[in-house]
């Protein structure tokens, strides 16, 4: 029954998820879930982003947490419209609550919408939200391994940002380790290296958020 229940669950989630799809591509905006481990940096790399590239692309953010609207406080002052989603004991975003965070977004006047979901390596990989592309954060701080660890994220990811690559050697972080655990169980995602704290990496990913706004890069999910 608890199979039965799940599978009930997941299929309406595809469903409203389509339907955010269709809403998205009609609008013209491009949407990227963001995924990671509490900790990693989500808030920080985007923080830096919606101030860098804000006279270049009309941004927005819809974020989830359990608690509080800290995150979404934080990027406001970017300039850039952030709706939070406060989940309460559920660990991970929905289509539906995506929807109606988008409610009180003129999405007509935005091109990328970044979805910043519960950190959480498990749950929110699960559940499709309508975005075009899956983006999942690994922190030098959490271990090499985490890709071999929690396989099905990685899985779902359309590029891997390794975060807070200005720490690396100070934590003893393994970077060969870490970038052959990501091509064994992710060889299809675009790896990118980043500190948002010293804006080494930055430039790689604002020429992939450009391309993403240009379906030049990975292929859109449908």
């Amino acid at each position: 029954m608890r199979i039965d229940v799940r599978e009930s669950v997941l299929n309406r989630n595809e469903a409203l998820a389509a339907e955010n799809r269709r809403v998205f591509h009609r609008d013209g905006v491009r949407v990227l879930n963001v995924l990671s481990s509490p900790g990693s940096g989500k808030t920080a790399l985007l923080e830096r982003t919606l101030c860098e590239l804000r006279g270049e692309m009309r941004m927005a953010v819809v974020v989830g947490d359990l608690a509080t609207e800290n995150d979404a406080m934080r990027l406001r002052r970017s300039g850039a419209p952030a709706v939070q989603i406060t989940t309460g004991d559920i660990c991970h975003l929905e289509a539906q609550m995506v929807a109606r965070a988008c409610e009180q977004l003129d999405l007509a006047a935005i091109d990328l919408l970044f979805i910043e979901n519960v950190g959480n390596l498990v749950c929110p990989c699960s559940y499709d939200l309508g975005e075009d592309f899956r983006v999942v954060l690994l922190s030098v701080t959490e271990g090499e391994d985490k890709p071999l660890k929690y396989p099905t994220m990685f899985k779902s990811a359309d590029v891997v940002v390794l975060t807070k690559t200005d720490i690396a050697e100070a934590v003893g972080f393994d970077r060969a380790s870490a970038l052959d655990a990501i091509r064994r169980i992710a060889p299809q995602a675009t790896v990118l290296e980043i500190s948002s704290r010293s804006g080494a990496g930055m430039d790689a990913w604002y020429d992939a958020l450009r391309r993403s706004c240009a379906a030049q890069m990975w292929g859109a999910r449908t």
